[in-house]
């Protein structure tokens, strides 16, 4: 059995997201199925013909908000406040946290109370019909993409943090493969509709490159 799935902490480990049986988002989910099945990653990421593209934000990011809750789930006994006070994705990059609405001053936490708090604040906003509507032909609101991009930004700050602070953990735990297969479809998908900065990536970026090379 795989190790993703063994000695996670429930207080991290959230249960997994999924579109309303029946939605377009279910519909949208098959055809990922069907895409990354072919393992053709490119593919995957592509925006379906004839299909609205605020519906495809949607339902992937709902999909990268799980994986990435997944792989941390492994790493929560490792990932704790005294082995990593700072949340940080090497010497040069740390990150603070606010939301803007209880926390409106960025502060210094540890990495595991970040992605808590990080992982708090993303279902909050995946939760609120306002921002992902769960019923076909409701209207997503003029900020959407703009919701999206800030989410993806901070899961992107999870795979830094895991790279560079817990990389060795992974591979002893014969997870590296997994880890690089979601990471490389979470960067693809990034790259594929332009939703993080440049700057943003820069503490992967070797990765990054290596990655996007073949495409």
């Amino acid at each position: 059995m795989s190790l993703f799935g063994l000695g996670r902490n429930q207080r991290t480990f959230r249960p997994k997201k999924s579109a309303p049986s029946g939605s377009k988002g279910a519909q949208l989910r098959k055809h990922i199925d069907a895409t990354l099945g072919s393992g053709n990653l490119r593919e995957a990421v592509r925006l379906p013909p004839g299909e609205d593209f605020n519906e495809w934000l949607a339902v992937n990011t709902v999909d990268f908000f799980n994986q990435v809750n997944l792989l941390y789930g492994t790493l929560t006994e490792f990932c704790t406040p005294e082995n990593c006070p700072t949340m940080s994705a090497g010497p040069k990059y740390e990150y603070r946290w606010a939301d803007g609405v209880q926390i409106k001053k960025p502060i210094e936490v540890s990495a595991p109370k970040y992605v808590e708090y990080l992982m708090d604040w993303i279902e909050v906003q995946l939760d609120d019909e306002s921002i992902f509507p769960q019923r076909l032909g409701t209207p997503f609101p003029p900020n959407f993409r703009d919701v999206v991009k800030t989410i993806f930004k901070r899961l992107f700050r999870v795979y830094a943090h895991i790279y560079h602070s817990h990389f060795q953990k992974i591979v002893s735990l014969k997870e590296e493969a997994h880890l690089n297969t979601c990471f490389k479809h979470f960067i693809l998908f990034t790259c594929e509709f332009s939703l993080i900065e440049k700057k943003e990536l820069a503490p992967l970026q070797d990765l990054i490159d290596s990655i996007l090379l073949p495409y």
